[in-house]
């Protein structure tokens, strides 16, 4: 019995860290991203609607709010571009201090 018990909870588990991409997710999808409200997903449809997101530089230049916190923290929980998870850009890089 805990065997199965096991195997349900990690299949519950394996299915809440699925992927979910922005360019086919409905509005309810996008809004269990933990950041995501409604009022963001509603804008990520509308972007959406207009063309796919190419990249998730194409994503962070398009939705208002989204920067490189915000996109490593959406990939964390998920989310992709086109199936690829959010990797920091060197622009996103700041200079070293000196």
């Amino acid at each position: 019995m805990k065997q199965l018990l096991a195997f349900f909870a990690a299949l519950f588990l394996t299915g809440a860290f699925a992927a979910i991409d922005v360019n086919q997710a409905s509005e309810a999808e996008l809004d269990g991203i933990k950041g995501v409200g409604p009022a963001t997903s509603r804008r990520i449809v509308a972007e959406r609607n207009k063309s796919e997101f190419k990249s998730w530089a194409d994503f962070r230049k398009r939705i208002k709010g989204v920067g490189s916190k915000s996109a490593a923290r959406f990939s964390a929980q998920g989310l992709t571009v086109g199936g690829t998870a959010y990797e920091a850009d060197v622009v996103d890089a700041k200079p070293a201090k000196k």
